[in-house]
């Protein structure tokens, strides 16, 4: 495996600073945090590795078979496990730091290799008050763990107290990634750039005739032309019918004028993901009732990015979509009855079944809680979520056939800022002008 360049750590350490503070409030003890294990594909062969995103956070570390280990405490210490220096296996897999650089370059207080993780696990945990540890998140390192805590309650004869309680370290480290620092918005900012690129490619590249998987290759060029080391998520390309499967990622169908097709897709930069969707008709200009379900999504995308400001709630944003989106299918005869009553029994569900975003960062998904003592987080600056408002109308003798397979989703990576928001995709074109121009010039004629 290639050894990248090390990355500016000062705001690594900084996090693992205030996490030992945490873990200090909450009584001290040792927090041990594993990076993703290696996973094979098949027979011999490796997916390719992708680190885990905890580790990382606190880390900047990137090889596998590396563990943190952090002691809160009258002196706490961060401590690093990895692999030691192998000059037979570098020549196959690549350079590896090994524990003296690896403590120098990366800010470590100790480092240590990793083949002795387990003997001096058992060493500093002893006498502490608490094990702050992702219990049930892998399975092997809730085994090995308990291994480490039964040989310290093997020792209480010569005197060694036990760790009596395990926190689950998640906790912490949630509220912490819930609010991105200068450097994690720099490199969200990178990836939405990179994407938008893409997305401006797909679009200029879709013609009647052409196949999913080839816009999606588009993409793909696009991500890694530009330092992405990889898409952020499988991406959807979905034309026609697989508009309405709302995580279609076949992509092998072959794409016919006068249909829309659905791209939501974004690449992964230095562990950082965007994420991004667009729909636009494969022949460059949208239809009557495409334009009328374009209009109305896009008009409900804009009244839940209103919503996204500090002391607003997390699902103001969603109630806001939801209410335009539930008033549009009533005007466009796709549901009877009045606002309130299609709000109240749900019925707006048929053609829009899902939330309106999500938190982002290092995982498409984010860590953090969406609700705080049952109520929904109020957003505060340094918060990075996605507004994605769709529209999905499967053939139904109750819908006007004109409607039918028409699936549109728009989806915006948004930064909470202390004046409202920052829409850090707005490079994407959205509104059908934009989108129109782009295509003006692709090869729609081509079969």
């Amino acid at each position: 495996m290639p050894q990248a360049t090390a990355p500016h750590t000062a705001p690594f350490q900084a996090r693992r600073a205030r996490l030992l503070a945490s873990m200090q409030a909450a009584g001290g003890g040792v927090a041990i945090i594993p990076t993703a294990p290696e996973r094979i594909r098949n027979r011999d062969t490796h997916h390719g590795y992708r680190f885990d995103s905890y580790f990382y956070y606190l880390t900047a570390f990137r090889e596998p078979e590396a563990v943190l280990v952090l002691v809160a405490g009258d002196a706490p210490k961060s401590i690093l496990f990895c692999r030691s220096k192998d000059p037979e296996r570098e020549i196959w897999d690549g350079r590896r730091y090994g524990p003296e650089a690896a403590r120098e370059v990366f800010g470590f207080d100790e480092a240590y290799p990793v083949s002795e993780l387990d003997e001096k696990l058992a060493q500093l945990l002893a006498n502490q008050p608490t094990i702050f540890h992702s219990v049930g998140y892998e399975p092997d390192w809730d085994r090995r763990v308990a291994d480490a805590l039964n040989r310290v309650r093997a020792q209480a004869r010569n005197g060694h107290q036990s760790p009596a309680r395990i926190h689950d370290v998640r906790s912490l480290i949630d509220e912490m990634r819930l609010v991105k620092d200068e450097s994690e918005i720099a490199t969200l900012r990178r990836a939405a750039a990179i994407s938008a690129t893409a997305h401006q490619r797909a679009m200029r590249m879709a013609r009647h005739g052409a196949w999913e998987h080839e816009l999606e290759a588009e993409l793909l060029h696009e991500f890694r032309r530009h330092g992405s080391q990889a898409p952020a998520y499988g991406s959807i390309v979905a034309s026609g019918p697989n508009a309405c499967v709302l995580h279609y990622v076949d992509n092998d169908r072959q794409m016919q004028g006068g249909e829309l097709i659905l791209i939501d897709a974004g690449c992964e930069l230095d562990g950082y993901a965007s994420d991004i969707t667009r729909s636009f008709p494969v022949d460059g200009r949208f239809s009557g009732p495409q334009k009328a379900i374009y209009e109305l999504v896009l008009a409900a995308q804009a009244a839940a990015i209103d919503k996204v400001r500090p002391g607003l709630d997390w699902n103001a944003a969603h109630d806001a979509a939801t209410r335009v989106l539930a008033q549009g299918f009533v005007d466009l005869g796709l549901l009877q009855g009045s606002l309130d009553a299609v709000l109240e029994a749900g019925s707006y569900r048929q053609f829009y079944m899902h939330r309106t975003g999500h938190w982002l960062g290092l995982d498409v998904h984010d860590a953090g809680d969406y609700r705080v003592g049952g109520e929904w987080r109020l957003l505060v600056p340094g918060n990075v979520l996605t507004v994605e408002p769709g529209c999905y109308i499967r053939p139904d003798d109750k819908v006007p056939e004109a409607f039918w397979n028409i699936g549109v989703r728009i989806e915006d990576n948004v930064l909470v800022t202390p004046e409202g928001n920052d829409i850090l995709t707005i490079a994407t074109p959205k509104a059908i002008a934009d989108i129109e121009a782009v295509m003006k010039d692709a090869p729609h004629a081509a079969a």
